[in-house]
């Protein structure tokens, strides 16, 4: 008996190992949102609490993923709250946040505005409902009527400016900035504004993927370049190819540049109408990025580098860049696989395959993989229990003309003094929240 008793004693121990790590797999999304975003994150080396974090794209994407959270789990009502809490430290009491002129990064944290509207709309708290629907109509606006555009006389008329700072410029990361707050808009209110309106208004936003894609697209490659110039002649567009195929590009493929764009394609397709002329174009883009980074997916970790092309082989030079007889992003440091690029691509495959834009059979043991490769290869559990999140780029941009520094080249990405690799980043939390609740979704 004593035999027996031993002998199913080691099989129940045997089989509780698997089913405990089963189910902390399963409920990653509720402990990043516990053990660090309700808590404290980094943007850009700044330690950050979110009830009292400013205006920006890192706290608001943060907030966008607690939100989603709640949205699947809402029995979590301390999650709502928390979102709540953040936005009523920016509003103030108004209905309106102060943002840059023609600076597409500070719209992204909007994206939280229309789950607080409809959901304080259906507890009859009308005045705090229309405060965060004027807010999200303001920021819509700023973008679609007042945000600076490449000139008609150029490629790529119509684009919207990266920033003021960056004329004529789109970069990868602005994709996810604007055009998807745009677009959550005319999901929700476009309907209010006329057919002729919401029409215009979808055509300018798939616009703004079809310019990018034209003009950054690698074919060879299948990836995207992280930056364009309609103008590469202008001083700040020191870093763009002069001439030659892909003119006006940066020399590199930046992991979370693609990253951006791959998240914002998805959820811009989540909420366009199937039957608008250009929804075929962005599904294509879409199934075009899924298919290039499925290439360059790391095959024993299922992650991806911080420079997408090359593996961990792959070192800055240690001579640097020479600009005006200035040396620049001098070190040895090698390319890493990067935990903020990794999360955004494992949730934009999942969602792609759940929207029915990405074929199953091909990109869900993609995701798959790579669900299980940003477990292993970056969530770390303290002492304590909390959970940390490590190895992924501080910043990262191009530019301009008063930070030579930025040349978007190898060493830039790896040497900058800017791209440090840091934990607990909040561009990291808030796509491994996204990404575990997308990978919970289907189990």
């Amino acid at each position: 008996m004593k035999q027996y008793l031993f002998f199913l004693a080691c099989i129940l121990a045997s089989c509780s190992t698997p089913l405990k790590k089963l189910e902390q797999e399963r409920l990653y999304s509720q402990k990043m949102v516990e053990g660090r975003a309700l808590k404290s994150f980094y943007t850009n080396r700044t330690e950050q609490e979110l009830a009292k974090a400013h205006w920006d794209y890192v706290p608001g994407l943060v907030a966008f993923s607690v939100m989603k959270a709640w949205e699947q789990y809402p029995q979590k009502e301390e999650y709502y709250k928390a979102v709540k809490a953040y936005a009523d430290f920016c509003l103030k009491g108004q209905d309106t946040v102060a943002v840059g002129k023609s600076n597409i990064d500070d719209l992204a944290a909007g994206k939280i505005l229309f789950t607080l509207y409809q959901t304080e709309l259906k507890k009859g708290n009308t005045a705090e409902a229309n405060r965060y629907k004027n807010c999200a109509t303001f920021l819509r606006n700023k973008l679609k009527y007042q945000h600076s555009r490449i000139a008609a006389s150029l490629p790529g008329a119509g684009g919207f400016f990266h920033k003021a700072q960056y004329p004529n410029q789109m970069w990868l990361d602005g994709l996810y900035m604007g055009p998807a707050l745009y677009a959550q808009w005319q999901g929700v209110f476009g309907t209010e504004t006329g057919e002729a309106d919401n029409q215009q208004s979808w055509d300018d936003i798939a616009l703004q993927f079809k310019t990018i894609n034209q003009f950054t697209y690698d074919r060879e490659k299948q990836l995207n370049y992280h930056g364009w110039s309609a103008a590469p002649e202008d001083e700040n567009s020191f870093w763009a190819k002069k001439n030659g195929p892909y003119k006006g590009t940066s020399p590199e493929f930046w992991g979370r540049g693609m990253g951006w764009y791959f998240a914002a394609l998805a959820d811009v397709l989540e909420v366009m109408p199937k039957d608008h002329k250009d929804y075929a174009a962005l599904s294509g883009i879409l199934n075009q990025v899924a298919a290039g980074l499925a290439r360059y997916q790391d095959k024993q970790s299922g992650c991806w580098y911080q420079l997408l092309q090359y593996d961990g082989s792959k070192k800055a030079d240690n001579k640097g860049d020479v600009l005006a007889a200035e040396t620049f992003n001098q070190c040895d440091k090698a390319n890493y696989l990067e935990s903020s690029a990794s999360s955004m691509f494992t949730y934009a495959y999942f969602k792609g395959v759940r929207l029915g834009i990405l074929d199953k059979s091909t990109y869900l043991p993609i995701a798959r993989k790579a669900y299980r490769g940003l477990v292993s290869s970056f969530i770390r559990q303290g002492n304590n229990g909390q959970i940390s999140i490590i190895q992924s780029c501080a910043s990262a941009g191009l530019g301009p003309a008063k930070d030579k520094s930025r040349t978007g080249t190898v060493n830039y990405y790896l040497c900058g003094k800017d791209v440090s690799v840091t934990g607990n980043e909040g561009k990291a939390i808030g796509p491994f929240i996204l990404a575990s609740l997308e990978y919970e979704r289907g189990k």
